[in-house]
């Protein structure tokens, strides 16, 4: 048995919810295929939930782009649909003369991006805005903000279903095969039979080149469809908890370091504060907590704030981000993948969706939408 479908979306998290929906509204015919038995079940929930103003990406690069274009865009869809939602801020702090040099360079990256409203602020502002934070200066950006990801998710959900599309959970693609005008994917646990469409976005995130490498078909050049994928690296990122009242009323971010934006501070939306994320390289996806991390994240808060108290310090939760470049490396720009590359019609890639995905996840359904016809639109 065969089931003909127009579009199949990969993937049940934020930016694959955010790429269906997007479809959906352009009048697409959308199944997604989520191989969890719930929607958002990897990186999408196990984040800081944090929407970004787009400081730090490259000029130019699609991080920067999406993430600017994708943030206002989506307080506005929060504001619409009641999706919980606060501008908190950010302040991000300089302790040392070498750290100051790196924050104006943030500042001038950020303008380059579009993002105008940052605010620099001396020690006794941030003393004002944030009694326990201590640093010799800091940039204000006021656009930075926290939402519900699950809200956002179901609300995602919701839209792409008021317009006929469906979410299937508990199907795993294993392969596909390339036919005249689409796609014949197998799903495990029923091999029996398949399913054909004309458009295929992958946003399987974790599993993405996994994905891609199984795709095959007789008419294509296989090297083509292989040297496309670029290499997967799995960073690990730790949260710990802090007990009792929330210690600050913004975001308190250090400056980069190393291979991610540094052990920071973010209140939910309950107003508990927790600290993270690190960056540990790992070879295998594997959430269990490493307690080993405590004293590196014990040093790396005091930094900014030296009075924290080290036994309202707990393990909350892991996540693992799919990323583009490995250890020491300089980070790596979203890659979204269509036929220039690997030369399929109706086929588009999506690689390395780590931070900002969530803030840039309207955004990218857009992109995706308008890169993601069928051969014969």
């Amino acid at each position: 048995m065969v089931q003909e479908l127009d579009c199949v979306v990969v993937g049940a998290g934020v930016v694959g919810l955010a790429v269906a929906r997007s479809l959906a509204f352009a009048r697409r015919e959308v199944v997604v295929l989520e191989a969890e038995s719930r929607i958002g079940m990897h990186a999408s929930s196990r984040n800081s939930e944090v929407l970004h103003a787009g400081i730090y990406y490259p000029e130019g690069s699609l991080k920067a782009r999406l993430c600017v274009t994708g943030r206002e865009m989506l307080y506005r869809y929060c504001e619409e649909h009641r999706i919980a939602c606060k501008r908190l801020g950010k302040i991000i702090v300089a302790t040392s003369e070498t750290d100051l040099q790196k924050l104006r360079a943030i500042d001038e990256n950020a303008r380059k991006n579009g993002v105008t409203d940052l605010r620099w602020l001396d020690s006794a502002e941030v003393a004002e805005l944030e009694p326990n934070v201590v640093c010799r200066a800091a940039l204000l950006s006021p656009s930075t903000g926290i939402v519900d990801s699950h809200e956002l998710m179901l609300a995602l959900q919701a839209d792409l279903e008021a317009k006929h599309g469906v979410v299937v959970c508990n199907s795993r693609v294993t392969k596909v095969a390339i036919e005249d005008g689409g796609f014949r994917l197998t799903i495990a646990g029923v091999e029996s039979e398949a399913i054909t469409c004309k458009t295929l976005i992958n946003s399987a995130g974790l599993w993405a080149q996994d994905l891609a490498a199984s795709i095959h078909g007789r008419r294509h050049d296989k090297k083509l469809l292989r040297n496309g994928i670029p290499q997967l690296y799995f960073s690990k990122a730790h949260y710990y908890a802090y007990q009792g009242k929330s210690p600050f009323e913004h975001l308190i971010y250090p400056l980069p370091s190393g291979d991610g934006l540094g052990i920071h501070a973010t209140n939910d939306l309950a107003g508990a504060a927790r600290f993270g994320p690190d960056a540990t390289w790992i070879n295998a996806i594997d959430y269990a907590f490493d307690e080993s991390t405590r004293e590196r994240f014990l040093a790396a808060i005091r930094e900014y704030f030296p009075d924290l108290d080290s036994g309202k310090l707990v393990p909350a939760y892991t996540g693992i981000r799919p990323k583009l470049c490995g250890p020491g490396a300089a980070p790596a720009d979203f890659v979204i993948q269509g036929e220039e590359v690997h030369g399929v019609p109706g086929l588009v890639h999506l690689f390395g969706i780590d931070s900002p995905g969530l803030t840039a996840s309207l955004a990218i359904g857009e992109h995706v939408q308008r890169r993601g016809q069928a051969p014969e639109d």
